[in-house]
């Protein structure tokens, strides 16, 4: 049950970060995008930082290592995706950043010496078609930003496997974790920004709503969500459920926008879903069950 619940917090965390890809995208259109990434994540540590005073004496050096650590690949994934963005189309960037689903599986095997259940092959193999379907309209080609697009997925990918780890020792507290991921990225956002000149703080009317959404349910409720629930789920598993952020993100644009995605993107998305659900349904073989079963805590 705990793996259930686990798997339907995170399918709605995906669902939020689909659904605010859109708002997201015309806020970074108004202000330079560490502007916005400063304003967005200081902002969530500032929401967070009652509950995680409150715990202050769980804190100790590990904890802060382990936030820091987190904190810095997530601003990563955030840096690479979006300065390979001037230089590559946005579908190159969904489909690259989207690798993590293969990265992760592999990654953990490299790493933490993980078997690669027969679940996670066929739902990896079924996500990645659906990426590449859905992501470039089965026209994809590269260029000098796709190298930037595939670090954004590395980051991705490590930043996944890494919650997994820190979030399951005995002494973590998933208040502090998610306070000290989302304060490093904000203080890295704001030096980025200072290196470029642009002023922080500075009052934006215009995205009151787009930040208020952003910090309290994209940021706050998503990531605290993340770093709770990959205690009792694999980061392969996690990563086949955040690959439908780009299915919602599609479903959202429908209906705000009327934008469509045509036969290669509907195909798509079934693709991902069905990788979705064969890496829940599909049983594996014992002894791979058993060591994830392991590797998750039970």
């Amino acid at each position: 049950m705990k793996k259930i619940r686990a798997a339907l917090l995170l399918l709605t965390t995906t669902f939020f970060w689909g659904v605010t890809f859109t708002i997201v995208k015309d806020a970074i259109n108004q202000v330079d995008v560490y502007v916005f990434l400063s304003q967005r994540f200081l902002l969530a540590s500032a929401v967070m930082l009652p509950f995680a005073l409150v715990r202050r004496d769980r804190l100790n050096m590990r904890l802060l290592t382990h936030g820091c650590i987190l904190g810095t690949l997530l601003f990563a994934a955030y840096a690479f995706q979006t300065v390979g963005l001037k230089y590559t189309s946005a579908s190159n960037t969904g489909f690259l950043t989207g690798l993590s689903v293969v990265l992760v599986p592999l990654f953990d095997a490299l790493i933490f010496r993980q078997p690669i259940g027969r679940s996670i092959r066929w739902g990896v193999g079924l996500a990645l078609a659906g990426l590449l379907l859905l992501c470039s309209n089965s026209t994809l080609s590269f260029n000098r930003g796709d190298l930037l697009g595939t670090l954004c997925g590395v980051s991705v990918a490590l930043h996944l496997l890494f919650t997994s780890r820190f979030a399951r020792h005995a002494e973590s507290d998933v208040y502090l974790l998610t306070t000290l991921q989302l304060t490093a990225v904000g203080l890295l956002s704001l030096a980025t920004a200072g290196l470029q000149g642009e002023r922080v703080f500075v009052w934006h009317p215009e995205l009151f709503w787009t930040l208020a959404i952003c910090v309290l349910i994209a940021t706050v409720f998503a990531f605290l969500v993340q770093t709770s629930m990959q205690r009792y789920i694999s980061p392969s598993h996690t990563a086949l459920i955040f690959c439908t952020e780009p299915v919602f993100g599609a479903g959202y644009a429908y209906f705000a926008a009327g934008e469509r995605l045509g036969v290669y993107g509907y195909w798509g998305a079934a693709l991902i879903l069905a990788g979705m659900l064969v890496s829940e349904l599909l049983p594996d073989e014992p002894g791979a069950e058993a060591s994830r079963a392991m590797a998750v805590g039970g």
